[in-house]
C-alpha cells in the first residue's frame, strides 16, 4: 500500500485544474457525453459552487450531447410546476407555491433561478416534443401529490375523481403532517391506508400511460402517494428500510421519466453525494443501504456516470435542526484522515477534477477513508458523528469535482401566493 506522501503526490499529479465556473469548466465533462445518465452530486445541500457547476455542466450536456431530462432531489409536484413553466405546458399544478416546504433554500435560490431561466430560453428555441423536461425524484409530497391526482382527474375524468376522493379519504387527514400518520399506524390503533393508495395507482395504470402528459403526471403522483404511505410507516421502524424505499422510488421515477421520453432520452440527475455515489462502496452499503447511484450502476453499467462534488472549507446554507431557519454557517475545515483533508494537503488547485477511473488513482485510493456529508442540517459541534462516513472513493464515483473554498447559496425570498415564475419574479 502506498504511503500517505505518495498518495498525495499521485493526487497532485492526477488533478486536472478547472477554470472558473462556466462553459470552459463544463467542457471537461465532455468525457461523459455518451452516457445515458450522468449523476451530479453535492457534499452539502447549500453550496453555491455545487449548484453553479452542475448548472454549467448540465447546460453543456444538453446543448452538445443531447440530454433531454433534468431530474433532481425534489418533490414531483413542485418540479412539475417548474417543468410546466420551462416547457410552456400551460396552467395546472399544486394550489400552494412550489418549493415552499422546508428546506426552501435547497431549490429556491439564485443559482437555481439562473439555471431555470437559461433552460426556458433554450426550450423556447425547440419544438415542443424536443424540449428538456424537469422532473422531481423525491418522496415527501404526500399532500401535494394527492391534490395533483385529484386536480387532473376532476378535469379529465370527474367520475374517477370521485372514486379517488373516496380512496384517498383514508390519508387526507394526515396530509399536513404525514409523519403523524406513520406514528399512529405503528404505535396507535390506526389502520393503514396502503390498500387505498395501491388501488388508486392501479386504477390510473389501467387507464394506460399513453403519451398524455396529464396522465403521466397523475400516475407519477399516485406512485408518490403509494411510496410516501409506505415511507411514513417505515420511518419509525427502520432507518435502513425507509432509506432504501426512498432511493428505490427515486430510481423508479428516473426510469419512468426516461421511458416516458422515449428510447433516445438521456438524463442528468442532481442529488446529494450520498444518493448518487455507489452506496456499495460506502459504510451505507456495508450496513445494508443502497441508493440511486448503485441502482443506476446496476441498470446502466458504464452508461451511468457518477460524479461527486466536494469542498474543504468556506460557508454553507443550512439549519441547525430539521424545520429550523436557514443560516449561513461557517463550514469547518475537513477532519484529519478524511478524503477532503487528503485533497487539501495534496495542494490541489482551487478548482480541480479527478478522473477516478484511471488505474493509478484507483490503486492509490483503494482503502476506505472518511468522507463528509452535510445535508440541510449542519451540526458543527458533532461534526464527526453527524457528518462523516467511510467510503472507497474510486468505487463510489467515476470522478470527483473539488472546490478548496466554497460559499453558501443565495436564497430567494419566501414564496408568495402569486408569483411570476415558480421560483419567484
Amino acid at each position: 500500500m502506498a504511503s500517505e506522501a505518495e498518495i498525495q503526490r499521485i493526487l497532485a499529479q492526477a488533478a486536472e485544474p478547472l477554470p472558473r465556473i462556466g462553459q470552459d469548466l463544463a467542457a471537461a465533462f465532455d468525457r461523459f457525453g455518451d452516457a445515458r445518465v450522468v449523476l451530479l452530486g453535492e457534499a452539502t445541500h447549500g453550496t453555491h459552487e455545487f449548484y453553479a457547476a452542475r448548472a454549467a455542466i448540465t447546460r453543456r450536456l444538453v446543448e452538445r450531447h443531447g440530454f433531454t431530462i433534468v431530474a433532481v432531489e425534489a418533490d414531483w409536484p413542485d418540479a412539475a410546476a417548474l417543468d410546466r413553466w420551462l416547457r410552456r405546458l400551460g396552467p395546472g399544478g399544486p394550489v400552494r407555491p412550489p418549493f415552499s416546504r422546508f428546506p426552501v433554500w435547497m431549490w429556491r435560490n439564485e443559482e437555481m433561478r439562473g439555471f431555470a431561466q437559461w433552460l426556458r430560453t433554450h426550450n423556447d428555441a425547440l419544438p415542443p416534443e424536443r424540449r428538456v423536461a424537469f422532473r422531481g425524484l423525491d418522496i415527501y409530497s404526500l399532500g401535494s401529490s394527492i391534490e395533483a391526482v385529484l386536480q387532473h382527474l376532476e378535469i379529465h375524468d370527474p367520475e374517477e375523481a370521485r372514486a379517488a376522493r373516496r380512496r384517498y379519504g383514508c390519508l387526507t387527514p394526515w396530509q399536513a403532517e404525514p409523519a403523524d400518520y406513520g406514528r399512529a399506524v405503528l404505535f396507535g390503533d390506526r389502520h393503514g391506508c396502503e390498500d387505498a393508495a395501491v388501488a388508486q395507482l392501479q386504477s390510473l395504470l389501467e387507464a394506460g400511460m399513453g403519451g398524455e402528459e396529464w396522465l403521466f403526471d397523475a400516475t407519477q403522483n399516485a406512485r408518490v402517494v403509494r411510496a410516501a404511505e409506505q415511507y411514513y410507516r417505515l420511518m419509525f421502524r427502520s432507518g435502513t428500510e425507509s432509506w432504501n424505499l426512498r432511493d428505490r422510488h427515486m430510481f423508479d421515477t428516473l426510469r419512468a421519466a426516461l421511458d416516458h421520453a422515449g428510447p433516445e432520452a438521456k438524463a442528468v440527475v442532481w442529488a446529494h453525494n450520498s444518493h448518487i455515489g455507489n452506496a456499495a462502496a460506502t459504510a451505507m452499503g456495508w450496513q445494508g443501504e443502497f441508493n440511486i447511484g448503485e441502482l443506476c450502476r446496476t441498470a446502466f453499467g458504464m452508461d451511468a456516470a457518477l460524479v461527486g462534488f466536494s469542498t474543504d472549507t468556506g460557508s454553507v446554507a443550512a439549519a441547525h435542526d430539521w424545520d429550523g431557519p436557514m443560516e449561513e454557517m461557517a463550514l469547518r475545515p475537513a477532519l484529519p484522515g478524511s478524503h477532503e483533508a487528503r485533497l487539501r494537503e495534496a495542494g490541489l488547485p482551487e478548482r480541480a477534477l479527478l478522473d477516478l477511473r484511471t488505474p493509478r488513482l484507483r490503486d492509490a485510493l483503494s482503502q476506505p477513508a472518511l468522507e463528509r456529508a452535510v445535508g440541510v442540517v449542519y451540526r458543527p459541534a458533532t461534526e464527526r458523528r453527524s457528518h462523516y462516513f467511510e467510503a472507497v472513493l474510486p468505487d463510489q464515483f467515476d470522478a470527483l469535482v473539488w472546490f478548496a473554498q466554497s460559499r453558501a447559496v443565495t436564497p430567494l425570498p419566501s414564496p408568495g401566493e402569486e408569483e411570476a415564475t415558480p421560483l419567484g419574479a
